[in-house]
């Protein structure tokens, strides 16, 4: 048949489609195709976080997701996985489930009791300031476009509640912190690796560093406002690049975006785990800032175990064949060495943060990776893990 129609969808009743062709239908062929939420909750004393992840892969018929709770330098994670069909738009696996509440107000993030790990949450994230969207994520790996994807997130508070090892502690907007984010289109790191398609790997003597942090930050006054720091940095030999997003972001959904942010962190030098400093800041209007940032969590929640980067030979997306599997881990000890690099760099970090300017100190989430060597910040090439 040509120019076949994609399947019919409960979400073909409302009057949301942009392309001629039904919701059982995405953009492009290509199987790293997703859809994808990212959350994290955590307590603004560190003692404990909470992480979310959900995936729809239309294309490889896969839906999988994680959660999980850091607390210490321990971490519990449950992964879970199905088959997208026959309910391609029913956000839940098995325990895990995404629920919105009210849109760009109000989602709903829950675990709950499983035979994997002795951990339950229920979740729910309200927002204190609007969605933000980002720059367009676009990347290429030689001729091929290997990332191609909008996201947005937003900052707000968390309430509920989360059990650990039978204990249950109250989650308080008074006293937690939330951050999430949705993107969807071409993503990198989906699926196995592909043995007849040259591997990208990243050389040791290539210097990246990153951090993308969101943080809802509160003045004398009660007013509050929001920081969104994002930055990609790379060099090596004979080259350099330096892209700068995010900004500050009102109740009002205004946006004064960044000129220019210059890093100046400190990182254990075993594990990369980010142990605080300084971002200096200066904005679209010309205000110069020096942000001071403070880790106020141990490990943070690593996104390795929920398969960013791959875990276990396993990755995003991956179809185990019919029906649902539920799996996971509890890590005593995440700091390690032999650790750090099981479960890889990137994760959420619970930090504080204060702002000389705009009056606010506040709490968010963290997302640091640097590799390479830098031997003022005591990191040798021998060390660099991604």
């Amino acid at each position: 048949m040509s120019n076949s129609i994609g399947p019919l969808l409960p979400a073909d009743e409302g009057f949301h489609h942009q392309i001629a062709d039904t919701f059982g239908t995405v953009a492009s062929s290509e199987l790293s195709w997703t859809e994808k939420v990212c959350a994290m909750a955590a307590a603004r004393d560190g003692s404990l976080q909470l992480g979310f992840g959900l995936g729809k892969y239309l294309n490889r018929n896969v839906m999988d997701g994680y959660a999980g709770v850091s607390r210490g330098v321990e971490q519990l994670t449950v992964r879970a996985g199905r088959e997208l069909s026959p309910e391609p738009d029913r956000t839940v696996i098995g325990p895990v489930r995404y629920e919105v509440i009210e849109p760009l107000k109000q989602i709903r993030f829950v675990l709950e009791p499983n035979d994997i790990q002795p951990i339950a949450f229920d979740w729910l994230f309200t927002a204190e300031l609007p969605a933000h969207l980002e720059d367009r994520t676009h990347m290429r790996a030689g001729y091929r476009v290997s990332a191609d994807l909008v996201r947005y997130h937003q900052i707000g508070v968390a309430s509920g509640w989360v059990e650990v090892d039978g204990e249950r502690t109250e989650i308080t907007p008074e006293t937690w912190v939330s951050t999430r984010d949705h993107s969807w289109g071409v993503r990198y790191d989906v699926g196995q690796p592909r043995p007849d398609v040259q591997a990208m790997e990243l050389p040791t003597e290539v210097s990246f560093r990153m951090v993308w942090a969101p943080a809802l930050l509160e003045r004398p006054d009660g007013s509050r406002y929001g920081i969104h720091l994002h930055y990609q940095i790379v060099e090596v030999t004979g080259y350099s690049s330096k892209t700068v997003m995010g900004g500050l972001q009102y109740p009002d959904g205004r946006e004064v975006k960044w000129r220019d942010l210059t890093p100046e962190l400190r990182f254990d030098p075993d594990n990369r785990r980010l142990l605080g400093g300084r971002i200096h800041a200066v904005d679209v209007e010309g205000v110069s800032r020096t942000l001071e940032i403070e880790v106020v969590s141990d490990t943070g929640f690593h996104l390795g175990a929920g398969l960013y980067h791959g875990f276990e030979g396993h990755y995003h997306g991956e179809y185990r064949g019919p029906g649902m599997y539920l799996e996971g881990e509890r890590i005593d000890d995440c700091s390690t060495y032999a650790n750090a690099r099981r479960l890889h760099q990137i994760r959420d970090t619970v930090v504080r943060i204060t702002d000389p300017v705009g009056g606010g100190v506040g709490y968010g989430n963290c997302q640091p990776i640097i590799t390479g060597g830098d031997e003022s910040l005591g990191l040798t090439k021998d060390s660099t893990f991604m």
